[in-house]
């Protein structure tokens, strides 16, 4: 065996191991038959939500053991391959095996991220809202920006992506906007990205050329299904109606049918256009409205379980997480993490892997190495 395969089968072997102890294999097989098991019994559907839970888990389960599975059958059929074309003498195949071997591995340390995401909300959907900072045009242009990105990051990864609600800037961009995020731990990847993101660049807007910062806020909050409970008192709750703009059908200007929800205790606010009655915008703000409080209540959690950590994100404005630098050279960097890339146009295009991986390992805490001390 060629030292490149070598190396790749015991990358592979290690993340696979790692895999194998963080499921607690044994557990996890036995775990899946029951939930078989229970999904097969018609009286589970009697409550469709504990029905709609059940069915969420086990097709969670499911698809993490199924990729250790996927992950052996192909490592194996891999050396298998390599070999027979080294012995052959049949370089176009080796390297054919060789590439086969380097995507397993990369699936390999996608797969050990996602492991971590063992949160209470990590396997749900998430609401991703962008308000533009201070600057007018600047920054409404780098929320658009952030807005485009986070979006192409989503469909890249399969998820599906609505616009929820937004409102535009005057000359370009947005001020604000809200998107429902769907897809398996859409909320675990994107819970790393709350923060105020920080952009350097000679402005298109500026006639002289000059160099500008913009900054704008990123606020991720987990879709809260039936079985959480968050108690709102509705008195606390301030309801407004206007009139939404932007794309949406000849009705959007015609009637106050958007919808606006204020949290008075917390000054939380959501706001939903998308729909096409005012009926259908109220609904799904109280969903967001009890994503939102939801995402506090975590973030109490965490800061409490963290107070004394010397890495806490402080998501406030004024402390940006990452900086996005355009000019006088390219770089994109996490300032937690020091993640950093020069590949900035990649970035802007929702090439955000390796920033959410680090940040997602060390929020967690666990390196591979550390993983079972």
């Amino acid at each position: 065996m060629r030292a490149d395969v070598e190396a790749l089968k015991a990358d592979i072997e290690q993340s696979v191991a790692l895999l194998r102890r963080r499921l607690d294999w044994d557990v996890a097989l036995r775990k899946l038959d029951e939930l078989n098991a229970r999904v097969e019994d018609p009286t589970l559907w009697d409550d469709p939500a504990q029905a709609q839970a059940v069915s969420r888990e086990r097709s969670q389960l499911e698809a993490r053991i199924g990729t250790v599975r996927e992950m052996e059958t192909g490592l194996e059929e891999g050396i298998m391959l390599s070999e027979m074309a080294d012995e052959e003498g049949d370089e176009a195949t080796y390297q054919e095996a060789v590439a086969s071997l380097k995507t397993i591995k990369e699936r390999a340390a996608r797969a050990e991220l996602e492991a971590l995401l063992s949160g209470e909300a990590d396997g749900n959907d998430a609401y991703l809202e962008v308000n533009s900072g201070a600057g007018g045009t600047e920054s409404n242009d780098w929320a658009g920006m952030l807005l485009r990105m986070y979006s192409r990051w989503a469909k890249a990864h399969g998820y599906e992506v609505t616009i929820e609600a937004e409102e535009s800037g005057e000359q370009a961009g947005v001020k604000s906007a809200t998107i429902l995020i769907e897809g398996p731990n859409a909320y675990g990847w994107l819970k790393s990205e709350s923060g105020v993101h920080r952009l350097v660049r000679i402005s298109p807007y500026d006639a002289a050329a000059k160099r500008h910062t913009s900054f704008a806020s990123i606020g991720v909050s987990p879709v809260v299904d039936d079985t959480i409970e968050i108690d709102i008192n509705p008195s606390d709750v301030r309801t407004d109606t206007y009139r939404a703009s932007g794309a949406g059908g000849q009705h959007i200007n015609k009637t106050d049918s958007a919808v606006r929800l204020t949290h008075v205790p917390t000054n939380t606010v959501v706001a939903c256009q998308a729909g096409r009655s005012q009926h259908q915008n109220r609904e799904q703000a109280w969903k967001m409205l009890r994503a939102r409080l939801y995402e506090l209540e975590l973030q109490k959690r965490e800061a409490a379980a963290q107070a004394l950590a010397d890495a806490k994100t402080d998501i406030g404005w004024g402390h940006q997480i990452r900086s996005y630098v355009l000019q006088p050279y390219q770089m994109v960097k996490d300032l937690r993490t020091n993640v950093e890339t020069s590949d900035t146009d990649g970035v802007l295009n929702g090439d955000l892997d390796a920033f959410m991986g680090a940040a997602l390992a060390a929020r967690v805490g666990e390196t591979r190495d550390g993983a079972d001390s």
